[in-house]
């Protein structure tokens, strides 16, 4: 069931899913068996294993008691993101190498591709809304990939990236909807097997769905609650799972920018994976992330992004594990200008333990 407080804790309500999301969680009468997604989690742990990390696992007290830390923030590129995107392009033929790769993203996937195609020698674009964040900008740039500037819109980018494929001939890697990407995404269940073998539960941020689909699918069979943590201001997936199907919302502005942007109406993989694997739903308000972004400087000297922060903003907002819990912190690509403002923020800078 969707997790609701209800009442306000001390410093007013923070996590609440409310009216609009209703009670949501893992769907009765379909299992992981149901779903049409080919994967091989070790295949695909294999082959990317030249290029994205094995991240470190680090305990961290909250007011929920002791959980760990998944700190994919210290993965190559910043973010959890670079494999599913070495999955995806290692997976392609040599003629599809040649003619290049694009993709869409506010700003982590689109830095993970072009860093994997550099190292591969491939072409890449990548079409980002004008709103992402300007430090990952320069990052996909300085991996020499095309940028392209969209307008207001994440979905605007979605589209031109189909347009751009369709036109130049290069082949679309989908920052989530994909199976490789999904494949990849999921090796951090492995990982996370094998660094925390009585795991109970994991707390996993929510965007399109490509890590929760990965680490749920990945997860199966292993008794693993997976609990997805949505930014309020960023749960387009959320709310298309109340609607019923995929829907588009306005982007709003959010410190977990990398949480922003649509599903797509046209979703084939994650919007029905994360509908009936996830456990349970958790959203967290602005105010609480930005504190957790802090709490990771403070406390753990951790450069974490909105987007990475939520699921400690859970922890800090009311939400109780079950039994032993992971956190995956899954971006580090902040712009400095903003984490410099949250660690000088009275409200934020001196956090308690």
């Amino acid at each position: 069931m969707g997790h609701d407080l209800g009442g306000a804790d001390p410093q007013g309500t923070h996590l609440h899913l409310g009216p609009e999301f209703g009670a949501l969680g893992g769907q009765a009468g379909r299992g992981p068996e149901d779903h049409l997604i080919e994967v091989d989690f070790e295949g695909a742990r294999r082959r990317i294993g030249a290029i994205a990390w094995r991240t470190p696992v680090i305990p961290a007290d909250t007011p929920a008691g002791p959980v760990a830390l998944k700190l994919e923030s210290l993965q190559r590129t910043g973010s959890f993101k670079v494999r599913g995107a070495a999955n995806r392009i290692l997976k392609l033929t040599e003629r599809e190498r040649r003619g290049g790769v694009v993709t869409a993203s506010s700003g982590n996937h689109g830095r993970a591709v072009a860093e994997v195609a550099r190292r591969l020698g491939i072409a890449a674009t990548v079409c980002v809304p004008d709103w992402a964040d300007p430090s990952k900008l320069a990052a996909i740039r300085a991996a020499h990939a095309t940028v392209v500037l969209c307008g207001d819109s994440y979905d605007a980018a979605e589209d031109r990236a189909v347009a751009v494929a369709g036109a130049e001939g290069m082949t679309l890697v989908h920052p989530f909807d994909h199976p490789d990407t999904i494949e990849g995404q999921g090796t951090i269940a492995l990982e996370l097997a094998e660094q925390l073998p009585d795991l109970d539960e994991v707390l996993v941020p929510l965007s399109g769905g490509g890590l929760v689909a990965g680490i749920a699918l990945a997860a199966r069979g292993r008794g693993v609650r997976v609990v997805a943590v949505s930014a309020r201001r960023a749960s387009v997936m959320l709310r298309s799972i109340r609607a019923g199907r995929p829907i588009r919302v306005p982007d709003e502005d959010t410190i977990a920018s990398a949480l922003g942007g649509g599903i797509g109406l046209d979703n084939r993989f994650t919007f029905d994976a994360v509908r009936d694997l996830v456990d349970e739903h958790v959203v967290v308000e602005e105010d609480r992330i930005r504190a957790a972004v802090a709490r990771c400087i403070h406390n753990h000297h951790l450069v974490v992004e909105g987007g990475g922060a939520v699921g400690i903003a859970a922890l800090w907002s009311g939400y109780e594990p079950h039994g032993h819990a992971a956190v995956i912190v899954s971006g580090g690509n902040i712009d400095p200008a903003t984490l410099n403002a949250i660690a000088t923020d009275p409200a934020t800078s001196a956090p308690t333990a």
